[in-house]
């Protein structure tokens, strides 16, 4: 809210003060011109003697020259004297520090916004990889905390499978909220950072185009003492913003060595880096252990649903063998594919065998209805109550078989490698692009400034200078009117 009122303010004063400088410009031209008339009548009585050349345009061609530190120029019109150019050239400065200004201005207010929202994405960016990957990382905990209350017929994982999931949760939601806290901690900090930076250009420029507007309201009706206390108050103002100038040329290096160090990385990626502290990778032990349980608990969930089919469901007791006995009959239930062999390594599924993304639906052609409590009143292998805890079964099994490739990734640090190409691809060239803006516009503005306080005091005394001469010569021409004729 307050970047956005300093916004509108900065504006406003732009307008107001190019309005001002164009005022004051064609104030400037006018006196000018008031200035050339004063000195008519020493130049008639110069012309009137015998001159051996014609000097053109004489009267309309006395102007200040630069190059001779501010004297008249009395060479009349002649293109081919330099002093002449200089002298010229010389009335168009005030509409200079106009356009110096206003091209200024329109940098800084385009290049701070572009970049504020640029640097914005960037970082939102960032948190948002490291949340999604702090939110599966805790889905996977989710599914193993599932995994230890999985109860097939009084069928359980084993107690030494159980024990390695307690120890690898404590690991995964370690890393989950270590990741997403220190992400979001290092946001907020280069965010704050990035906000007062702005907050600070919008102000300094703002503060500079209200000094130029005064200084110039002060020049105008010559109050020299005044424009002597605004000059001091400007070129302090000046200085800090060739300072922040300097700031934002840091900041535009620091980007692009950024960007620079993140490609690198992708390419020779370490364990530990000083990019550690915008994106942190997973601990590579706790990634690597995390998937070997995954892999681990699937292959006996899936053993143990598979037991229970070969040693159950398919089979058919006579009624005396309760609880295995619930009246199952009929077409006998596919086996479960398991993804891995007991080395964990990778498993072809075989002819027959359903996998597990679809297993729950081809199961539910296997339950039967119950009339009688514990016994089956239709053809059916299954009990509802047990294909809700096989279903169940295979659903934890499933999401922990799903998130493998995501561990895989975790493993190497690809997600770190995918985020930083990302950014070097999409989000560099801008950030460098308006960071090289803001600077180039602070220069503009305290150049443009810098001469408009060497400007303001020549003006003052000049405007000073031409009122004591008016106020000299017309003393001087009443003088013998009051005397009359002898």
């Amino acid at each position: 809210m307050l970047c956005s009122r300093s916004n509108r303010v900065f504006l406003l004063i732009c307008i107001l003060s190019s309005l001002l400088l164009v005022a004051a410009g064609i104030s400037i031209a006018e006196e000018d011109e008031w200035g050339r008339t004063s000195v008519e009548g020493r130049f008639m009585a110069e012309e009137s003697g015998e001159n051996s050349s014609l000097v053109l345009a004489a009267k309309r061609t006395k102007r200040k020259d630069p190059t001779e530190n501010f004297k008249l120029y009395t060479g009349g019109w002649n293109i081919s004297n330099s002093h002449y150019i200089f002298s010229v050239a010389y009335t168009a400065l005030p509409f200079a520090v106009i356009a110096g200004v206003y091209v200024g201005c329109v940098f800084l207010y385009t290049g701070q916004g572009k970049f504020h929202a640029s640097t914005t994405d960037t970082l939102d960016y960032v948190v948002r990889q490291a949340n999604f990957t702090s939110e599966n990382l805790r889905n996977v905990s989710d599914y193993l905390n599932a995994a230890e209350k999985v109860d097939v017929q009084s069928l359980v994982l084993p107690g030494d499978v159980l024990t390695k999931i307690n120890d690898i949760q404590r690991k995964i939601n370690s890393s989950a909220t270590t990741l997403s806290v220190k992400t979001m901690e290092n946001q907020d900090k280069i965010q704050s950072v990035l906000n007062n930076m702005r907050l600070a250009l919008i102000l300094i420029a703002a503060v500079m185009l209200f000094l130029a507007f005064i200084g110039f309201l002060l020049s105008i009706f010559g109050l020299q003492c005044l424009v002597y206390t605004l000059v001091i108050l400007g070129w302090i103002l000046v200085t800090g913003t060739f300072i922040l100038c300097g700031v934002f040329l840091i900041l535009h290096n620091v980007v692009g060595d950024t960007c620079v160090a993140m490609d690198q990385w992708v390419q020779h990626p370490t364990a530990h880096t000083a990019l550690d502290d915008i994106l942190p990778c997973v601990d590579n032990a706790t990634a690597r252990e995390t998937l070997t349980q995954t892999k681990l608990v699937t292959y006996q969930l899936v053993n143990l649903l598979d037991s229970a089919i070969n040693t159950m469901t398919n089979r058919n007791f006579p009624p005396q063998a309760r609880p295995f006995y619930y009246n199952q009959s009929g077409p006998l239930m596919p086996l479960l594919c398991n993804p891995f062999n007991a080395d964990l390594s990778d498993h072809q599924c075989q002819p027959g065998e359903v996998h597990l993304s679809n297993a729950t639906e081809v199961w539910k052609n296997y339950t039967c209805q119950i009339i009688t409590v514990g016994t089956c009143s239709t053809q059916g292998r299954m009990t509802p109550k047990l294909y809700t805890q096989m279903a169940a079964a295979v659903n934890v099994s499933y999401g922990l078989y799903k998130y493998g490739p995501f561990l895989a990734d975790l493993r190497g640090c690809n997600f770190v490698r995918s985020t930083f190409t990302d950014i070097e691809r999409d989000h560099c060239p801008g950030l460098k692009r308006y960071t090289r803006w803001i600077y180039v516009g602070l220069m503009l503005v305290s150049t443009a400034v810098m001469l408009s306080l060497v400007f303001w005091v020549i003006y003052a005394r000049e405007r000073r200078h031409r009122v004591y001469t008016k106020d000299y010569i017309a003393t001087h021409s009443e003088a013998p009117r009051d005397k009359g004729p002898e």
